[in-house]
């Protein structure tokens, strides 16, 4: 399964990719929302885990984008963010967010969530 990881951290793409891969899942990853909505359709990723604050484009912007493309208007959807309050979840629902886990993450918290909003 496919899986694009979308943060402006080098250090947090590379350990969050590190941990999909070593549980069997292809990765992708991309630095900010524009770069992510240009790799979508070379990589057609089944899950994407995205980062809130990101420059050029943030987490909220892609997701309302992702949103309004027909082939990723059902895609799910994981924030992964130092943020933790209720305003910007209550956004990120919203823009049509399917889940929310708060940095440091937990690696057998994160891949229960891919495997949650993958089933």
């Amino acid at each position: 399964m496919n899986i694009l990881v979308v943060d402006d951290s080098r250090t947090m793409r590379d350990l969050v990719s590190r941990e999909l891969r070593r549980d069997g899942y292809d990765v992708e990853t991309s630095e900010d929302g524009i770069d992510a909505l240009e790799k979508i359709s070379s990589f057609s990723p089944a899950v994407i885990i995205t980062d809130l604050n990101m420059p050029r484009m943030d987490g909220l912007e892609l997701t309302k984008a992702l949103r309004a493309r027909p082939e990723t208007k059902y895609v799910p959807i994981i924030f992964l963010t130092t943020e933790s309050g209720e305003e910007l979840r209550r956004a990120a629902r919203e823009a049509g967010a399917t889940g929310w886990i708060v940095k440091p993450f937990d690696g057998p918290k994160l891949l229960a969530a891919v495997r949650r909003v993958s089933s």
